[in-house]
């Protein structure tokens, strides 16, 4: 048995995996006691005698955010103290033509993830190269420590100038933090977190990792402690950005990797889904109460990205999944714009109050409320029967909005935005990898990506929208998708030539030395990946993930790591430049041991069929005039079942809207596939 969790904003979803059938709950989300939900969820579905426990969480990312943070420290060389609020001095698009543009993490904003009079330096350097150009005053390091004791910080993180070649000024700082503060503080330093090139973002990162340390310590402690409480003695892992699975200790060691999971957990279920309804290019489409994160699935893989942004500028050290999200989801507030129209987002009503629908006291309409009054959802049992849904509610708060644009018109409009502003987003997505959409299938999942995503087929020349089973947790299927992986990477200027061979050679042996030590007898028999981020010489941009193959790295193999440097640059960038030097910046290990994983057993292929529905309702608002339109059980849905749209399927967590042109056939795995109709 398996259990997979994925703890949202709004709701935490649980799946368990016993015998083959899956079994699937989803229970509100505490945002004051985060554990409870997981454990609640546990209870219901029975957690005792299950084999492991893959856990992923949006709670460090919220923090971040929403900016609900403990307070702590940064100390740096001195005069890099404002490395945190200078940033990488890049402007996102809508910003860059904005004079009162400022980063939201910066001192100008009011916002920062660590105020100026918590940033001291440091008087030490380390030189490019490793040498000792200012040896560490330790008087003047007790000095600053003693302020930041005044101030009462819970937590410090440590980056100096060139520590990622020699770490000792780091260490050294670090022994001198538990003599001054207390070994309860809490210590990242960047030399350990992320040994690599770049001021900034091995600042940033370091700094996120002992936020992330003061945030999942005690919670995974007691997640695990309370765990055991109800029978559970399995393994429990913690999810990193890319969805790798890690023991939750191992977590804990570096939690900045653990910031969020769920959107890339999203991406390896639709890969592992599709690699059994034979779909290999999918774009993925994850709808959630606030957001719609769009990925991308080319040749049955995901797109990993080295660094990620969790907002503007703010840059993150840590292999992810490349993810997008546009601010439009269930819960996306329906608002007036300055020319008296109708808006969507991207303001969101989040779990609480949540819409006015869920009878929590909310007023302002969502396109949840949208979706109510159409039809398309039903009131009673949402959420897997967590309550009802109240339909005067949405009403009164749709009829509340202050502008000339009719009734009816403002309900359509809310849910035609919606799905545009999705639409607009899985192009963008498209377009930015350089792909014909035309090739793409859509995989829409999240608790609302079937009751909005079908309707994308009418703005995008898309050839289908896939609907999963249990897509209102199909991301927590991807816990039980995946793997665990272990890695190790390590920055290092080299210019790649049969002299610098041995260099080369002796980075990756200590890296695959450190991670087989760290992995014990788990790692027996199993194989090393090598990769490089490699540049031409001279360039300030890295090309990612350059494969080097098994052996030594001699003067004579070193010839075929240029030439792989060479043939994955032309590739990405259509360019080949030969006659300029290689050279290596970022070196990686990993190891991936394989773990049990959810099967999808394809049913005989059978005859289409026309489904039996059972009943029919009014869909409002879609059309200038009412329409006539069938609702069907997923659950009585067999392989082959036709659902001519208009129509909606509904399962216990989930709603699928077919829409009118559309047709529904439900595959050889359960999946929704959903086409426009023929035409005659």
């Amino acid at each position: 048995m398996m259990f997979g969790v994925d703890v949202g904003g709004t709701f935490t979803d649980v799946v368990a995996i016993r015998n083959g059938v899956i079994e699937v709950t989803k229970v509100p989300s505490s945002r004051t006691d985060p554990a409870s939900a997981v454990i609640e969820g546990s209870r219901r579905l029975n957690v005792a005698g299950s084999a492991v426990f893959n856990h992923a969480s949006t709670m460090g990312l919220n923090a971040v955010l929403e900016r609900r943070l403990p307070k702590i420290a940064f100390l740096t060389t001195e005069g890099f103290r404002d490395v945190l609020d200078r940033g990488t001095v890049h402007r996102p698009l809508d910003g860059q033509t904005d004079p009162s543009w400022r980063r939201s993490f910066g001192d100008a904003k009011g916002s920062p993830l660590v105020p100026r009079y918590l940033r001291r330096g440091i008087v030490e350097r380390k030189t490019a190269t490793g040498e000792t150009l200012i040896p560490l005053d330790e008087n003047q390091a007790r000095e600053q420590l003693s302020v930041l004791k005044k101030c009462g910080v819970e937590g410090v993180a440590i980056c100096l100038i060139n520590a990622y070649v020699t770490p000792e000024h780091e260490i050294r700082l670090r022994e001198l933090v538990h003599e001054e503060l207390g070994h309860g503080v809490q210590v990242s330093i960047s030399s350990e977190t992320s040994p690599l090139a770049k001021e900034y973002e091995r600042s940033s990162t370091t700094t996120i990792d002992v936020l992330m340390k003061l945030l999942f310590t005690s919670y995974a402690n007691d997640l695990n402690r309370d765990l055991k409480g109800i029978g559970f003695e399995g393994k429990l892992h913690f999810a990193d950005c890319a969805a790798n699975l890690l023991p939750w200790e191992e977590a804990l060691d570096r939690p900045f990797r653990i910031l969020f999971a769920g959107p890339a957990a999203g991406t390896i279920s639709s890969a592992h889904l599709g690699s059994a309804i034979g779909r290999s290019n999918l774009l993925c489409a994850d709808v959630g109460g606030t957001s719609t994160d769009v990925s991308m699935i080319q040749n049955g893989r995901p797109f990993v990205q080295t660094t990620f942004e969790i907002e503007p500028d703010l840059t993150i050290n840590a292999l992810s999944t490349e993810v997008s999200s546009v601010g439009a989801g269930g819960g996306s507030l329906v608002a007036v714009s300055a020319a008296g129209g109708i808006q969507v987002g991207p303001g969101s009503a989040g779990a609480d109050p949540g819409p006015a629908c869920y009878g929590r006291g909310g007023t302002v309409p969502a396109v949840t409320d949208a979706v109510l009054l159409m039809g398309i959802l039903d009131t009673q049992g949402f959420a897997g029967g967590e309550f009802d849904l109240d339909l005067k509610a949405s009403r009164l708060a749709f009829e509340s909005l202050t502008t000339p644009v009719p009734f009816d018109e403002r309900v359509r409009s809310a849910y035609r935005l919606a799905v545009a502003n999705m639409a607009e987003e899985i192009l963008n997505v498209a377009v930015r990898h350089g792909v014909d959409i035309r090739d793409f299938g859509l995989m829409a999942y999240g608790a609302a990506g079937g009751m909005l995503l079908p309707a994308v087929l009418d703005l995008l020349p898309l050839p289908e929208v896939i609907i999963p089973p249990h897509p209102g947790l199909f991301s927590a299927l991807g816990l039980l998708s995946s793997d665990q992986a272990f890695y190790e990477s390590r920055s290092a200027y080299v210019t790649f030539g049969i002299a610098s061979a041995d260099q080369i050679n002796e980075v990756f042996d200590e890296m695959e030395a450190h991670l087989r030590s760290r992995l014990g007898s788990v790692a027996d028999g199993i194989p090393v990946r090598r990769s490089f981020d490699g540049r031409l010489y001279g360039q300030s941009w890295e090309t990612p993930f350059i494969p080097i193959p098994e052996g030594p790295i001699t003067g004579e193999s070193v010839a075929g790591l240029i030439d792989a440097f060479h043939n994955t640059y032309e590739e990405r960038n259509g360019n080949r430049f030969e006659s300029i030097p290689v050279e290596g910046v970022t070196y990686r290990v990993e190891l991936i041991v394989p773990s049990e994983k959810v099967e999808y057993v394809p049913a005989d292929a059978v005859d289409v069929f026309d489904a039996e529905p059972e009943g029919t309702f009014v869909l409002s608002y879609f059309a200038d005039e009412p329409l006539q339109a069938e609702w069907f059980l997923r659950e009585k849905l067999s392989v082959g079942a036709l659902v001519q749209g208009p129509a909606v399927i509904r399962e216990e967590l989930s709603t699928t809207f077919i829409a009118p042109g559309q047709r529904a056939t439900v595959g050889r795995c359960g999946e929704i596939i959903i086409e426009r109709q023929p035409q005659v």
